[in-house]
């Protein structure tokens, strides 16, 4: 096979699956449910949870398949995040798929890929990350968790904050600082000494939650750089997550342009007005730059230069341009449908919210550009 046609079958493969995605997602992740699962303690359905690991193979779409995933990679994942992007999917996605699992692969511990791989894969474990303290700083930062020899293993005492979908996560992976090193540890949900305490936050879509240790038994993970795989799954997660932003920006874009068609003022659409064309052509370029940045961090994820400098760099790109891209267009979108778009039955205000939630989630963009500096400081 050609490079040409080795090009046009990925393509192929990878309308494919942004089709059967988006489908399922149409299926189970209208509106309404949004709107019903963001009411709910959890925030997610685990039938719903199950059944997309399941059939679609979701949360272990860039898993080995001797860990029951489906062996492709975060090129495809970035898709299915582009796509949850757009319906507000309510499931611990991020969390599981985005952060745990990169992680875990990251790390390359046998016995904790064989213990918790198959389980995140199929949708019957739920796992997340801690990532930052109770302040809101990076976990590399901060001191919000310690970790002590204790009971013939670990014992975790501490805090962390701002952790998704940290209610409900079976596992959890926690990196503390012992001395200047990193270590990373895994907590069972049941262990005794955690204390969940759930967070009211702007986004009702996406549940966060803060989690205190008191002597937590926790079991370590083995690695021989524990840094360099936390560094590689916050990057990987970035990528997604701005896959993510990148879809529901894209959204609101199209929100926007049906209204316009259909919004009638001075017996015209408005949509025929030249401020209306300018406002949308400028979102269009915002959403069309943020999903070739967040294309960007996937490939490069995905590619041979996956680790290290490279992925870091472009993903702190992508994070830094799709965040305020996303703000920008969620509140442009509010704007252009006029007091409509405020009210709390249109669901530009949902977009909004999560724009603003996802723009904190894992730096901020100006901690993004920082990071830039600091690379090119150190490369010129």
């Amino acid at each position: 096979m050609s490079a040409s046609e080795a090009m046009s079958t990925a393509t192929e493969d990878a309308s494919l699956l942004r089709e059967n995605v988006r489908a399922a997602f149409a299926d189970l992740s209208p509106a309404a449910e949004v709107r019903r699962l963001m009411e709910t303690g959890q925030g997610w359905s685990p039938q719903t949870w199950r059944r997309l690991c399941r059939e679609l193979g979701l949360a272990g779409l860039a898993v080995p398949e001797e860990y029951g995933g489906s062996g492709f990679g975060e090129v495809e994942l970035g898709i299915v995040f582009e796509e949850a992007g757009r319906v507000l999917l309510c499931a611990p996605l991020l969390a599981t798929a985005g952060l745990a699992i990169p992680l875990l692969l990251a790390v390359g511990d046998v016995a904790a890929a064989d213990r918790y791989l198959p389980g995140l894969c199929d949708g019957s474990l739920v796992a997340t990350v801690v990532t930052a303290d109770d302040a809101g700083r990076s976990v590399t930062e901060g001191r919000g968790v310690t970790a002590v020899p204790g009971g013939g293993g670990w014992r975790l005492s501490g805090s962390a904050g701002f952790v998704v979908d940290g209610a409900h996560a079976d596992v959890v992976f926690v990196p503390t600082l012992m001395g200047r090193s990193l270590t990373l540890f895994a907590v069972e949900a049941a262990a005794a000494g955690l204390e969940v305490i759930p967070l009211i936050t702007l986004d009702q879509t996406r549940k966060q939650a803060h989690l205190r240790f008191d002597a937590v038994p926790a079991v370590r993970l083995e690695t021989t750089d524990a840094e360099s795989a936390l560094s590689r799954a916050l990057d990987v997660g970035r990528a997604m997550l701005s896959g993510e932003q990148a879809g529901g920006a894209d959204r609101c874009l199209e929100l926007t342009v049906e209204y316009a068609k259909s919004r009638i003022q001075f017996g015209r659409p408005i949509g025929s007005f030249q401020a209306i064309k300018q406002k949308t052509a400028d979102m269009l370029i915002k959403v069309e730059s943020a999903r070739s940045a967040a294309g960007a961090a996937a490939r490069a994820a995905a590619g041979p230069d996956g680790e290290g400098e490279d992925l870091a760099v472009v993903a702190a790109v992508a994070q830094a341009y799709c965040s305020e891209a996303y703000v920008a267009v969620a509140e442009e979108t509010i704007q252009l449908h006029g007091g409509i778009g405020f009210t709390w039955e249109h669901d530009a205000h949902l977009y909004f919210k999560r724009a603003w939630a996802g723009a904190e989630m894992l730096g901020k963009p100006a901690e993004h550009l920082e990071r830039l500096a600091a690379h090119l400081t150190t490369t010129l």
